[in-house]
């Protein structure tokens, strides 16, 4: 099952529009969007290895530029958003987002290329919070770009033996994934 479905993102990472879906996924994610695109350009890179750093600096550029549009929701609609992000399950990585830059400043929007606080929430913490604009676009440019090169680089240097291990190990990964979230979907009800 699941190495068909992942026999089916690498096709669809070979599309001639897969850079601009790319494009469109990584400046989502960075202000509204849910799904980060490290899972489309994973498989993207393992595709066509020979642009890994092309696909690493678009969704760069893309994930930044979605991140200014995240930055504006926070300075300019942050009380409209409010009430839903303190009825969602983002308001306690909000509030972690503004530990972060009172504690470290623009740096944490350095910090966020890497962590797994959903990086929309700094974006738009880093608006709420009027911090300067300059600053956030270089942190984000400079955050995001180590994330993205370092995922393209990493698969690009494993290339088609890694790809090969990956595809023969997928059903094992996947089923595994699905446990693991069974489990974690279990412990947060029993918690709650």
């Amino acid at each position: 099952m699941f190495k068909k479905l992942y026999d089916k993102v690498i096709q669809l990472a070979k599309h001639r529009h897969a850079t601009k879906y790319l494009a469109a996924l990584s400046f989502a994610e960075s202000s509204f969007f849910p799904v980060p695109p490290d899972v489309m350009l994973a498989p993207m890179v393992l595709a066509q290895q020979e642009k890994a750093w092309h696909l690493a600096l678009i969704t760069t550029i893309a994930s930044v530029l979605g991140g200014m549009l995240g930055y504006a929701i926070g300075f300019f609609a942050f009380e409209m958003i409010q009430p839903w992000l303190e009825g969602s399950h983002y308001w306690s990585k909000y509030q972690l987002a503004e530990q972060w830059f009172k504690h470290w400043g623009f740096a944490a929007i350095f910090i966020a290329g890497f962590s797994p606080i959903p990086y929309k929430v700094f974006t738009i913490a880093a608006g709420a919070l009027s911090m300067l604009f300059l600053p956030f676009v270089l942190a984000s440019f400079f955050g995001r770009g180590a994330r993205f090169f370092l995922v393209a680089g990493l698969l690009a240097w494993g290339g088609e033996r890694f790809e090969s291990k990956l595809r023969q190990y997928m059903d094992v990964i996947g089923w595994s994934v699905v446990v693991l979230l069974l489990i974690a979907l279990g412990v947060y009800k029993y918690l709650n």
